[in-house]
């Protein structure tokens, strides 16, 4: 029987969006859930290394958020807010061309053939093409011959949620270090947004957790906006899922499979979905790295594979996000659904804070 979307709804009191970070990173409030005894308790993020076990992997998404909110200006004036999403992949590169699917703005200004250029000169644009959801295929040409990520990182800003509520004025230092993990790979500037399950971690809690032998492995998935945009259909199921690029080395391919020393943990709901994509397609490890698309839909009654326990924070309504944890906390059944009603009325009733910047759940 179809789930209706409003079954993944509930009501957050404005005053618990989290417009600004904790004052340290691993000082975040935590919620711990044990599936097994159904118990919930409370914490803070600087906790984790006593609640994992010695063997336990850590396995989190790498992807470094790229600075890709590009102001520009068309040529009969007028200003163009343009948003990198992902670099075409497989293109054959022409010289200092490169082609993007971004977001661009006012979309009804900039149709296919339609140009525009930095203020400086940095780079000019073409639009090649519009998409049904509203992006463009954009051909880029920098000044210098430059890639479009190195200009992105000097003039670019950071892609903060809308309800953030910031202007290019007002990002400041802080949310250029702080929507970034700390172990996030510069050489791999690909996320249009931040795994924002990872902004919790510092490298004390990190040098905690390997002195307990608690090992960490690497993915990279590019987190693309469709994983923040909201159910609109009447049931989950005919929600046309998005697709997110990913890779996983070889060791991380290894432990993933038995024999396993301690669980396998998810740090946040794209490090779950590229495992569980991953382990949907392979029998076994490979030699080399991994890359695919996720197009798998996680929401009840789902089981999962690849993720023994879950980090991940708290979501906004009707998203897909919110059925990925629902399925996870009771897997092969619906009645999650229920159960992250209720823990999540508990920790509004407790003052968590919600969204990119806000606290976080440890699924057990």
């Amino acid at each position: 029987m179809p789930l209706a979307t409003e079954l993944f709804d509930y009501t957050l009191p404005e005053g618990q969006v989290a417009l600004t970070p904790a004052a340290r990173r691993d000082h975040s409030r935590l919620l711990v859930v044990d599936r097994g005894s159904r118990e919930v308790s409370h914490g803070v993020f600087a906790d984790l290394p006593s609640l994992l076990k010695p063997g336990d992997c850590l396995f989190r998404n790498n992807a470094s958020v790229i600075r890709g909110r590009l102001r520009a200006v068309r040529p009969g004036g007028g200003g163009v807010e343009c948003l990198l999403v992902e670099k075409a992949a497989d293109e054959a590169q022409d010289g200092n061309s490169e082609l993007w699917r971004c977001l661009v703005r006012p979309g009804r200004k900039l149709p296919a053939g339609a140009r525009f250029a930095h203020p400086d000169g940095l780079f000019a644009c073409v639009v090649l093409e519009r998409e049904r959801d509203g992006a463009a295929m954009v051909r880029f040409s920098t000044r210098d011959g430059d890639p479009v990520a190195a200009v992105a990182a000097r003039v670019g800003e950071v892609p903060l949620p809308p309800y953030l509520g910031r202007r290019d004025a007002s990002q400041s230092a802080l949310d250029r270090d702080r929507y970034q993990t700390v172990y996030a790979d510069p050489s791999r500037p690909v996320a249009a947004a931040a795994p924002t399950a990872g902004l919790h971690f510092t490298s004390g809690l990190l040098a905690s957790l390997a002195a307990r032998g608690i090992q960490t492995s690497d993915i990279t998935l590019n987190v693309g906006l469709g994983t923040f945009q909201p159910i609109s259909t009447d049931t989950i199921e005919a929600h046309p899922i998005h697709r997110e690029r990913y890779e996983i080395p070889a060791l991380s391919q290894r432990r993933l499979f038995p024999p396993l020393p301690g669980r396998r943990i998810a740090v946040g709901t794209t490090s779950a979905r590229a495992i569980e994509d991953f382990l949907g397609s392979q029998a076994a490890p490979g030699d080399g790295v991994h890359r695919a698309e996720a197009a798998i839909y996680l929401y009840p009654p789902r089981r999962f594979a690849g993720v023994d326990a879950l980090i991940t924070n708290f979501h906004q309504p009707r998203s897909t996000l919110l059925c990925l944890v629902s399925a996870f906390l009771t897997p092969g059944e619906t009645g999650g659904i229920a159960w992250l009603r209720e823990i999540y009325a508990d920790a509004i009733g407790r003052g968590y804070r919600f969204y990119s910047y806000g606290d976080a759940m440890l699924i057990l």
